[in-house]
């Protein structure tokens, strides 16, 4: 299928379906293990604390993917930016705006990038603008 605006979110499922929820159950029973009546003293809070630790860290894991995907964006988009039009993104573009554009194919970027930063488009608003679709395949 081809990469549109209406199909550009990713999803991780081992993430979203398998780590998240295990993990969080795992949290819950911790808790209702700390607050039953059969307390199993240290064990149970050292259950609780790992249980915590495993969602904070799935959670931590693909948020710092994401951020420093984002960023590798950001670089790539400055110079095909630059390639085009011999001079940086403007500096009123957020980063959220520039990742936003990468999906805008090479022949509208440069006013699609000039139209966000003049008219503060939110990044939902400039993928909606974009007319040629440029798949992004290797999204975390």
């Amino acid at each position: 299928m081809k990469q549109q605006y209406a199909n550009h979110r990713r999803i991780d499922p081992v993430h979203m379906f398998f780590l998240l929820p295990l993990a969080l159950i795992t949290v819950v029973c911790a808790v209702w293990m700390v607050f039953s009546h059969e307390r199993h003293g240290f064990m149970t809070f050292l259950v609780l604390s790992l249980a915590l630790q495993t969602l904070v860290l799935s959670v931590f894991v693909r948020t710092k993917a994401l951020v420093a995907q984002d960023r590798a964006i950001f670089a790539q988009e400055q110079l095909r930016h630059y390639v085009h039009t011999g001079a940086l993104l403007d500096a009123r573009l957020t980063r959220q705006q520039i990742v936003a554009l990468r999906f805008a194919s090479d022949a509208e970027f440069a006013a699609l990038a000039k139209k966000a930063a003049d008219e503060a488009m939110k990044p939902d608003a400039i993928k909606r603008a974009i007319t040629q679709w440029r798949a992004d395949e290797h999204r975390v």
